[in-house]
């Protein structure tokens, strides 16, 4: 019978039961478990076995010894009467990790000096020569450690740690551990989904590690395969005869593995270097013809359409967010991966792996287990769901049916009924247009009688009114008077309560402070354009994040974009280029000054899946970065406010006045056939015939205006196409 030895696997905190249950599948005797370690008993062989077959494990230790001791001296005395030389060479290099403190031993580089000290004296002492160090590629790792007053002595059989399976040769960005990735997997059961047929995607792959392992595991290829040192080769009990067996039969599995026909598993990025690094890595383990990646975003992900797969497992580790702004730009990424889920994957399993859990609550699928791991330091939850219905988190609008009974109470005055008739009026002639098109934000009134100076706007089933200035010679009581006549009838008109209508009462004031607003309530609604996700908020800001009337204009703009380069100049909310990305936009670029409205621009973009790798904001004056764009682009939105003197700029925008410039300095921009879309909301604006001199331009003003916008007199805003002559 072969000689037994006590070992020593070691593995990330919370890993500890699946690696007990791998080390005694692979033919160890179990011991004792740890924080973070499991002994075993076993024979060469065995230990050989878990090292190229060990999924989850850091390193195996074979213990040489363990004696009580926290003393420097006693530390030294116990390694120097060690046999050393049954062990190495006296022209072995070394190296020693030492692990764990005492009073006296306070540091690990002093208890690693002291460990090596001892084992090159002992070979002194017999007359031979001393071993020396190197930390980099050593013949013999030793691994000491003190802990609760024991030291124990190992030899590091696996060299440098398990994880590393050599087929990485580069990472992105904080690149998941291997064996934190098979763990990963484990969990999720996708060994089980992959031997009855599943598929298996990652759809913010990153360097592929959760791609690759999930191959090697279904195809059931040892993860040590690829690597060409290992710790045992210059031990003095190495067995080169065993391990030449295991590595032949674990070739041999790999040979069969490789002619056979395995699950789907594709992974998808939207940064495209990055996914050069997965496929790269991909190749590396020879798993190219298994595992495939593309660049794509999240916005685009669906269930494949190739081949049925009906059963599999949506697995993925997503960024986390550090900062808090980034936190509220993932939140609305977490809940379109949930939406996504819904929409695409009934049926499959999904594990999301996350080191900010409350952002995996707010995707809206509930977790029916969740495992608490680490991510190198960073706490972090493995959730898994069960994709179907019973798992889909409802959210119930207990405070509509209040609105609805609140507002059927209210008693309308005169004027307050003849302005709700005038509303239903308009909801009734704008009810076919708005379905047949799909439109939930709309206008449906605006000023349409003199004595309510107000525009009325639907935002989903909430409504948004915002009061024009009253003329001098209507008192502030009238005015008061008639604005409340307009809120009460919005309530029942809408059966919607009062205090649930955001209003933006004017005054006679001078500046922005001529709205009144109310309380911050950091309420953002989201609601649909087209296929686009967009995120309003009717309370805390004078807009509500939605301009209305461009409606048409951003709809192009997505039937327009694919392929192309777009650029959105005085971006805004980054409505246009959310648009943009969903219609497959090559990349989009938003520049603003307003840091409010582009990290609102970026949760726009998240919530419809669009990545910062290709779709870009700026913080910039629009004029100066013009200046100095060497860029080209296809497609650009030019929309400049009528007139700016933000503090942030060195002078001050007239749109009248500074069009043409911007005009110009935007068309060196813009590719040979591309397009600009001009616009402006100044009422009396002219187009310089400059413009129309050097470009070709087309006024799009007329087809740029809705249903609920095309009305009398000056238009709310010009539009025109402009391209190179």
């Amino acid at each position: 019978m072969s000689q037994r030895y006590s070992f020593i696997a070691t593995c990330p905190k919370g890993l500890e039961q699946l690696l007990a249950s791998e080390i005694s599948a692979l033919g160890a005797e179990l011991n004792r478990e740890t924080v973070g370690a499991m002994s075993f008993i076993a024979d060469v062989a065995t230990a050989y076995r878990i090292c190229l077959w060990s999924r989850l494990a850091n390193r195996v230790l074979l213990v040489l010894t363990e004696f009580r001791g926290e003393s420097a001296d006693a530390l030294y005395d116990g390694l120097k009467n060690l046999k050393w030389d049954e062990h190495l060479s006296a022209d072995s290099k070394i190296t020693v990790d030492f692990n764990g403190q005492s009073n006296d031993i306070r540091n690990t580089h002093f208890g690693a000096l002291k460990s090596k000290d001892a084992i090159v004296d002992y070979f002194l002492a017999s007359g031979a020569q001393r071993p020396s160090v190197d930390k980099e590629n050593p013949d013999v790792r030793v691994n000491v450690r003190l802990r609760k007053g024991y030291i124990t002595v190992a030899i590091d059989l696996s060299g440098e740690s398990l994880h590393r399976r050599a087929y990485r040769s580069s990472g992105a960005m904080a690149p998941l551990k291997e064996n934190l990735a098979a763990a990963l997997l484990l969990r999720a059961d996708w060994p089980g989904m992959a031997s009855r047929g599943g598929g298996l995607i990652d759809p913010m792959c990153g360097s592929g590690t959760l791609l690759i392992e999930a191959a090697m595991m279904a195809m059931q290829i040892a993860p040590g395969l690829l690597r060409s040192r290992w710790g045992f080769t210059g031990w003095r009990g190495h067995d080169p005869i065993a391990w030449d067996s295991l590595l032949e039969e674990a070739r041999a599995l790999r040979s069969k593995a490789m002619a056979k026909d395995w699950p789907e598993i594709r992974g998808y990025d939207a940064n495209g270097k990055v996914v050069a690094q997965a496929e790269e890595n991909i190749d590396n383990a020879g798993l190219g013809r298994f595992v495939k990646v593309s660049r794509r975003e999240l916005a685009q992900l669906a269930m494949p359409t190739h081949r049925t797969v009906p059963e599999g497992l949506l697995i993925t580790n997503p960024p986390y967010g550090e900062r808090l702004g980034e936190q509220a730009e993932l939140l609305h990424l977490y809940r379109h991966l949930g939406q996504a889920m819904k929409a695409h994957f009934t049926g499959w399993q999904a594990a999301i792996f996350t080191g900010n859990p409350d952002l995996g609550k707010r995707m809206g699928v509930r977790s029916h287990k969740q495992y608490q791991l680490l991510n190198g330091t960073i706490p972090a939850k493995l959730l898994l769901f069960n994709i179907n219905s019973e798992a889909f988190v409802v959210e119930r609008d207990q405070a509509q049916q209040q609105d609805k009974n609140a507002a059927s109470d209210v008693q309308l005055t005169a004027g307050g009924q003849m302005f709700a008739n005038r509303l239903r009026k308009n909801i009734k002639r704008l009810s076919k247009w708005k379905n047949k098109n799909e439109i939930e934000c709309y206008r449906v009134y605006d000023a349409d009688m003199p004595e309510y100076a107000v525009a009325v706007d639907c935002y989903g089933s909430a409504v948004h009114i915002a009061e024009y200035m009253a003329p001098v010679t209507i008192s502030e009581e009238d005015a008061e008077r008639r604005l409340r006549e307009v809120i009460e009838a919005v309530s029942q008109v809408f059966s919607v309560s009062a205090g649930n209508i955001a209003i933006k009462e004017r005054r006679r004031q001078r500046g922005k402070d001529q709205y009144q607003r109310q309380a911050p309530r950091n309420s953002f609604m989201e609601l649909r354009e087209g296929q686009a996700k967009i995120l309003v908020n009717l309370f805390d800001y004078l807009d509500t994040g939605l301009f209305l009337d461009h409606r048409p204009v951003r709809l192009d703009i997505a039937a327009r974009a694919k392929g192309k380069r777009f650029l959105n100049l005085f971006s805004y909310t980054g409505v246009a280029s959310v648009q943009a990305g969903i219609g497959g936009a090559r990349f989009t670029t938003s520049v603003d000054m307003s840091r409010t409205y582009l990290q609102w621009a970026r949760r726009n973009l998240s919530l419809n899946g669009l990545s910062e790798a290709r779709h870009r904001t700026e913080h910039a004056d629009c004029r100066k970065w013009l200046k100095s764009c060497e860029d080209q682009y296809d497609l650009i939105l030019l929309d400049p406010p009528t007139f700016s003197n933000s503090k942030r700029m060195d002078d001050v925008l007239d749109t009248q006045r500074d069009h043409g410039e911007l005009i110009d300095d935007t068309m060196r921009c813009l590719a040979p056939d591309g397009l600009l879309i001009f616009s402006t909301n100044k009422r009396d604006f002219s187009l310089d015939d400059s413009v129309a001199e050097k470009y070709q331009i087309e006024d799009k003003t007329k087809w740029s205006l809705d249903e609920d916008f095309s009305r009398g007199g000056k238009p709310i805003h010009y539009c025109w196409y402009i391209r190179h002559r």
